[in-house]
């Protein structure tokens, strides 16, 4: 997963065909860093993720919850309450982890080894010492990641439960198993097809500046647009298809683990 995490970030973040950071295609850009950075190289910047994904996960799914059932006193549509919920769960995603986004962001636009990187905790002092913790330090490109992560959460989660009460229950446990799954795996892809903009913009604002010591990337819109007129529309969608290869059938187990371990929980305690 971490493997497909940088490369979608090194499509994102290249400029043109004589960008330094450019890839051919996906197989190219595996070989190109293998061949530059060692195999530790689809490792970099692991630890932001592994620190972030438990409370991510937990934040996305009870947060959900609990925008639902505010929801409830307000006279929405079931279809409404879905996609706002998601929306709210998303915003709220985002601010827990923009910081770890940004650390990971930096580790992985480094194109040394593994090994002559810095570490996870020093890079995170260095940004502090140097930016701050606000939208020029630790919390760089937060509107795009508040974008990426409200978008994303809102498709996700709305598509998922309207789809799934509009198609009939299956008596058998596997059917209904691969009913769940098939539309996981297409909300996760919806989702992915519909957020990625905000993905971009993000990885352009958090990652190196064209021009060392010049700002070009700012704001999440002001980038989407930079990024369509110098570029067109297309570089706009970087790096989707790896992220639709782990956002597709990752985003259908998240929602089976979450159903099934909640009526667990509903039915035993």
């Amino acid at each position: 997963m971490l493997s497909k995490l940088k490369v979608i970030y090194k499509f994102q973040i290249q400029r043109c065909a004589t960008d330094p950071n450019s890839y051919k295609s996906l197989g190219d850009s595996f070989r190109t860093i293998f061949r530059i950075e060692g195999l530790f190289g689809f490792y970099k910047g692991i630890l932001p993720p592994i620190l972030a994904e438990t409370p991510k996960r937990a934040v996305k799914f009870f947060t959900f919850e609990q925008y639902k059932k505010l929801l409830g006193y307000v006279s929405l549509s079931p279809a409404l309450t879905f996609a706002i919920a998601g929306l709210g769960s998303g915003l709220t995603e985002a601010i827990v982890v923009n910081p770890f986004e940004v650390v990971k962001v930096g580790l992985q636009a480094n194109r040394n080894k593994f090994t002559e990187q810095p570490s996870t905790m020093s890079y995170a002092r260095h940004i502090i010492k140097k930016e701050g913790l606000g939208l020029q330090g630790l919390n760089k490109g937060f509107t795009a990641t508040l974008g990426r992560h409200g978008v994303f959460n809102m498709v996700y989660f709305g598509f998922y439960y309207n789809v799934k009460n509009i198609i009939p229950v299956n008596k058998d446990p596997t059917l209904e198993f691969l009913r769940k799954f098939g539309i996981g795996l297409l909300s996760g892809t919806i989702a992915s097809v519909i957020n990625i903009p905000f993905d971009v913009a993000k990885s352009r604002i958090q990652g190196p500046q064209p021009v060392p010591g010049e700002i070009k990337y700012r704001t999440c819109f002001k980038t989407m647009a930079t990024v369509y007129q110098e570029e067109g529309i297309l570089a706009l969608y970087k790096g989707l298809l790896p992220k639709i290869m782990r956002l597709g059938p990752g985003g259908a187990v998240m929602l089976l683990v979450y159903e099934y371990t909640y009526t667990w929980l509903q039915e035993n305690w």
